[in-house]
């Protein structure tokens, strides 16, 4: 057979062929337009993201600032040098509120705060509305006692007991104290294991601030218990949610915060860990070491 036969083709086979070459470029060309039209289609809609972007980028960044100056409520009985200084306090100011407490004595107000530190009436209204004190001190100073029920203690008054050694039957001697309350303060104390300051009769539930000033008439911490402090930086959940100042969801959070830091420097910090009750950081101190 020769070379040249294969390059014969009649008419019929002729038309078949040219009808496949231009099918051929037809699919070429709509491969190329189907590929091209995408990324101006990308293009156009990409132009639309990057506007959204530039908006959603910018939100970004005034959410930043604001969180750079945005103040969270605290006690300002625990103001670290640091903390101090974001806040516009001098050092001696910071240095007069640190050897107050130095005493193991509290501020419980935003008056009280000036009196002891001096600092000036601008500085304590821009920082006064972030004052976060424990609740028993808002019940204290809002509490008017009855000048009748205080008269009649006074008629009462006897030498002063132990608040951790008195029984339910010296508590209900107390106006205000029945059978219920009395038998739920020596629970509250023994779960406890016993008042470290008078403070926390406040914490026991259903006991009315003035109820309570009245018992302080009476009882006072006079011996302190003897207990082992927790030590924040290796304590276990279990062995946090043993006090009673907190729940498993603060331990769990205490923990967390510490592995992800490494260390727990101040108690200070513990105000900023979720689920933690920053109102009662004076007491849960009483019973922690770093």
């Amino acid at each position: 057979m020769s070379f040249k036969s294969h390059f014969k083709f009649n008419k019929q086979e002729r038309s078949g062929i040219f009808f496949l070459l231009l099918i051929i470029i037809l699919l070429q060309v709509g491969l190329f337009v189907f590929k091209t039209y995408p990324e101006k289609s990308n293009s156009r809609y990409f132009g639309i993201d990057s506007i959204q972007q530039a908006q959603v980028d910018l939100l970004k960044q005034k959410a930043l600032e604001e969180d750079a100056v945005k103040q969270y409520p605290f006690n300002p009985n625990f103001i670290s040098d640091y903390k101090g200084y974001t806040l516009g306090m001098s050092l001696e100011e910071i240095d007069r509120l640190h050897h107050f407490r130095a005493g193991n004595t509290y501020v419980n107000s935003a008056s009280e705060f000036q009196k002891v530190t001096l600092v000036s009436d601008s500085l304590l209204r821009r920082i006064a509305p972030y004052f976060k004190f424990p609740e028993w001190t808002k019940n204290r100073s809002g509490t008017a006692v009855n000048t009748k029920s205080r008269s009649q203690n006074v008629v009462d008054k006897k030498p002063l007991q132990d608040l951790n050694s008195v029984t339910a039957e010296d508590l209900k001697s107390v106006n205000g104290i029945g059978d219920k309350l009395s038998a739920r303060i020596i629970k509250f104390r023994n779960r406890l294991g016993g008042f470290l300051v008078d403070e926390q009769l406040y914490d026991v539930y259903g006991l009315e601030p003035e109820v309570v000033i009245r018992t302080l008439e009476r009882f006072k911490v006079q011996k302190k218990p003897i207990i082992e402090k927790i030590n924040i930086n290796t304590a276990s959940v279990e062995e946090l949610q043993k006090l009673i100042y907190l729940q498993k969801k603060a331990a769990f959070s205490i923990v967390n915060y510490r592995n992800i830091n490494k260390n727990i420097n101040s108690f200070e910090e513990l105000s900023k860990i979720e689920n933690f009750p920053s109102d009662k950081l004076d007491r849960i101190v009483l019973y922690l070491s770093l």
